[in-house]
């Protein structure tokens, strides 16, 4: 029983570990809703009335979720300059609540420069944040000159608390973070073998929901992966222990996601395009056939659960005998001779088991260090030398040299742009708030302020209004019944506001709509508590944030507006830059060319770019968009860059392999495939910003019937003709399949 119940416990926090990668949302909503909790206790102690509990929990809140950076020094000194540029406002907002046009004309002033203040990273951010919302503070609260003493206590006093749960409760460190960050990547691949297990079994009829939920996995492992890469450097010791950590990783997502590919393989009559992967909603090729339940698909159904069960396995858990010998059995895949008699598609299975398994193998390695070796077979012990060799070659590596783009200047630097926006969007948001109410316009310029936060576009702006006015309406239903539940017993309502606040920065990086909801549903409360509350002031709390919402749309669209289209342009030119950067480095280092060093930082470039348009692209991919056949578009563009991303990544990654593997040659051959590749790309980047061009995309004979390898006898993996061929073969197939959709003209080739 007490075996079971530890099982189930392991079950419960993997569940958690990969729900919350790094446990980020959850130290987030504990620490806001901890120092909320230490303020109000020791208020409470000292008897404070209930607009001073209000100031309290607002100030806690914000002292704790302004600062964004990662290092707990620079955090301290973000939170101590935090504090005089916090009295300071509430200071101004106090001696200008009489002179209402004074305060309006600074209220729009301290907007700018908050929104202004976000070019100088993190700290300015978080100095702008805590400026901006402490003069809220000061309205919400109606803060007077005689108030002023009390309040200067209070907000001293959250910050004190804010400073003791960051520093003392909720503690953490870059290397905890990347450490948690590392179990959900594990527990993430072993969720993805899990839902490609599902689409092996999977009938005909739910194959395509099978499907889905390798995508999903897939997408999410990939999220990890990045959320890894940019904790590296913070986390890790030294650049050599990030640069094999980072190897490893990558080699743990690309083996991963290749499994899912080559599983699709099997299920289809034909030879499944990577898209499929990456293309929501596309079908599994021919219908995805059942394989035959032959003896060979019975022992790949087992190797799968054995490779979830080495990914399960908690790091530094000794195995012994027993996982010893599962993991060389599965090692042992990635020889010719120990593949079973089946299919070449299910035979390709096996090999990406064995792939699968030497990246667990060297996950492990990176992560544990040395390890007894005494149980290893010939195939365990060359795949130790092959990481022990890339491990030596990683660390006398150097790191390459970036070029860093000159930012624009004057109104076209997005920071500038942005604060003019807000500026205006937020004096029309005051005027039109003021005829709703005198006294809670604010409403309206906290939304409009609100709507533009991490937004680039106008149509970024529509989607968070959007989001933002849907979750106030239902959190004002919540509201009314709350506040005639527990509005007149005020630790009751309190425990509610924390807990909702918890929620809401929980839910945040999840969902905008909930996080309005829970604002909102706290926000009742709170007005219940300075006996302040009604359902006009619910109804109104609608109004103005709907307002709000339609001036931040306003001014986006008015005041130096950038389209979606614009926008999605630049992200879209970004990304297809980085792709020619990493194919062409890649395929020139496996040409036989000078080795570069960074390939791997190259692609996760590439990859952040790409995030960067998936996020642009929402607006036209949002389910309330009109138009259908833009929507089906734009999916389908990032789809396929995810598809060429893939690839790429592969690419560089075999790339950096080239000089630790006797089995991999340079072949001079791959500079011609490639030089299609890059110029296609080009072709397309010149009709991204021109339309008028007049370049071409071309096309010609398959990459791998162009370069005509003999692989006769040869091993089809780990050769340079079968994986990079097979990489190139669908990077050109993806590159050529863009031009279409970005109405870029086809042209076959000239022999």
């Amino acid at each position: 029983m007490k075996a079971a119940g530890r099982s189930v416990a392991a079950r419960l926090r993997d569940r958690i570990t990969a729900s919350d990668p790094g446990l980020l949302r959850l130290a987030a909503g504990s620490r806001t809703a901890g120092a909320i909790a230490l303020t109000l206790a020791v208020l409470g102690v000292l008897r404070a009335p209930a607009p001073h509990l209000v100031a309290g929990a607002i100030a806690a809140m914000v002292a704790t979720f302004a600062i964004r950076e990662k290092q707990r020094g620079r955090q301290a000194v973000t939170l101590a300059m935090g504090l005089p540029v916090a009295l300071a406002s509430v200071s101004l907002g106090a001696l200008l609540s009489a002179r209402v046009v004074a305060g309006d004309v600074f209220f729009i002033v301290l907007i700018f420069c908050a929104v202004y203040s976000r070019r100088f990273g993190d700290r300015g951010t978080a100095l702008g944040l805590i400026g901006f919302q402490v003069y809220f503070l000061s309205l919400f609260v109606g803060a007077t000159v005689s108030t002023l003493p009390g309040l200067y206590g209070v907000i001293v006093l959250a910050f004190a608390c804010s400073a003791f749960v960051r520093f003392v409760v909720v503690y953490e460190t870059p290397a905890g973070i990347l450490q948690r960050l590392r179990e959900a990547f594990r527990v993430r691949v072993a969720q993805l073998v899990s839902a490609q297990l599902e689409l092996l079994d999977a009938d005909p009829d739910d194959v395509d929901k099978a499907l889905e939920e390798v995508r999903e996995g897939t997408a999410r492992l990939h999220e990890t992966a990045m959320m890894i890469q940019g904790r590296l450097d913070d986390g890790t010791s030294d650049e050599a222990v990030a640069q094999v950590l980072q190897r490893r990783i990558a080699d743990a997502e690309i083996a991963a996601e290749r499994l899912g590919l080559l599983l699709l393989n099997a299920r289809s009559a034909q030879r499944a395009d990577t898209l499929t992967l990456h293309l929501p909603g596309a079908h599994v090729p021919s219908g995805g056939h059942l394989p035959v339940r032959d003896e060979a698909i019975d022992t790949l159904r087992r190797e799968l659960l054995t490779l979830r069960l080495l990914m399960l396995r908690p790091v530094g858990q000794r195995g012994g005998t027993g996982v010893a010998h599962l993991r060389n059995r599965l090692l042992g895949y990635r020889d010719e001779e120990n593949l079973p008699s089946a299919s070449r598609a299910v035979q390709d299975v096996f090999r990406g088991v064995g792939e699968a398994a030497r990246a667990v193998l060297g996950l492990r390695v990176a992560l544990e260090g040395a390890q007894d070796e005494s149980d290893d077979t010939p195939a365990t012990t060359r795949s130790r030398e092959e990481l022990d060799a890339e491990d030596a070659a990683i660390e006398g590596a150097q790191e390459s040299e970036r070029e860093t783009q000159q930012e624009p200047r004057g109104l076209r630097r997005p920071t500038t742009r942005a604060a003019v926006q807000v500026s205006v969007g937020s004096a029309l948001a005051i005027v039109g708030g003021e005829f709703l109410s005198s006294h809670r316009w604010y409403w309206a310029v906290l939304t409009c302020w609100i709507v533009f936060m991490n937004t680039s576009s106008t149509g970024e702006v529509l989607v968070k209004g959007y989001r933002r006015l849907v979750g106030t309406v239902l959190g004002v239903v919540a509201g009314i019944v709350l506040a005639g539940l527990v509005g007149q017993h005020t630790w009751t309502a309190l425990a509610l506001v924390l807990l909702f606040v918890f929620a809401m920065f929980y839910t945040a990086p999840l969902s905008y709509t909930l996080m309005s909801f829970f604002v909102t549903a706290a926000l009742g409360l709170l007005y219940a508590l300075l006996h302040t509350y009604s359902l006009s002031v619910l109804v109104l709390r609608v109004e103005e944030t709907a307002l709000g919402a339609a001036c931040g749309i306003i001014a986006a669209a008015m005041v130096l507006p950038v389209g979606t289209d614009r926008h999605t342009n630049d992200l879209l030119a970004t990304v297809l830059e980085r792709l020619a950067e990493v194919t062409d480095a890649a395929v020139d280092q496996l040409s036989g060319g000078p080795g570069a060093a960074g390939l791997l930082n190259q692609a996760r470039d590439l990859d952040e770019a790409l995030g960067d348009l998936r996020e642009a692209t929402q607006p036209l991919t949002h389910p309330i968009t009109p138009l259908r056949a833009r929507r089906n578009t734009a999916q389908y563009v990032v789809a396929v860059l995810e598809t060429c991303a893939y690839h790429a990544r592969s690419l560089a990654a075999t790339a950096e392999l080239l000089a630790t593997h006797p089995s991999i040659t340079a072949d001079p051959r791959l500079r011609r495939a490639c030089d299609r590749i890059t110029d296609n790309i080009a072709a397309i980047s010149a009709h991204v910003a021109d339309q008028h061009a007049t370049d071409k995309v071309e096309t010609g004979p398959s990459i791998a019937s162009l370069l005509e390898p003999d692989t006769a006898g040869t091993p089809r993996y780990g050769r340079i003709t079968d994986r990079v061929l097979r990489h190139l073969q669908r990077l050109d197939e993806a590159v050529v399949g863009l031009a279409r959709p970005l109405g870029v003209p086809v042209a076959a080739r000239k022999p």
